[in-house]
């Protein structure tokens, strides 16, 4: 009787990280596509949004705006998942997630955030993107940004 609880439970994990990973996939190809209804119905109601830039955290209200914006142009932006990893609590109500992607302008990014299960099916509670700096640039890169931050003073 326990091995068929442990299978059950191993299948819903599954299921859940299947389910998941759909929404993940979906939250690019619905960006890179420029379609706004699809994209924000990713999005939990109080979802928010973290940008590459510092000044980047946006409720979902706030980044709606923005992005339809730039939809409506039919210009979204692409990112391609490379590798991700995903993790349940053990109510499996809220995942976490780590990806990679790859940008064709820029390179290789980082987002990571949250997922909630709602009626309506695993919702983005938080998402935030980001450009990693290897270590041995960051002294550098930090220098750089400083003095850009200052002259906006």
């Amino acid at each position: 009787m326990k091995s068929i609880i442990i299978i059950v439970y191993i299948l819903i994990i599954q299921n859940d990280k299947e389910l998941i990973n759909k929404v993940l996939d979906d939250l690019h190809q619905y960006a890179s596509e420029a379609d706004g209804a699809k994209y924000f119905s990713l999005f939990d109601s109080d979802a928010v949004f973290f940008g590459t830039d510092a000044t980047e955290r946006w409720s979902i209200n706030e980044f709606q705006e923005y992005a339809l914006k730039r939809f409506e142009n039919g210009t979204g932006w692409t990112y391609y998942p490379i590798n991700r990893n995903i993790y349940l609590n053990n109510d499996k109500n809220t995942a976490w997630f780590d990806e990679e992607l790859n940008n064709d302008k820029y390179g290789v990014f980082r987002g990571t955030g949250v997922l909630i299960k709602t009626n309506e099916g695993w919702k983005i509670s938080q998402y935030n993107l980001l450009l990693p700096i290897p270590n041995d640039l960051l002294i550098d890169y930090s220098k750089e940004i400083k003095l850009f931050l200052n002259k906006e003073k």
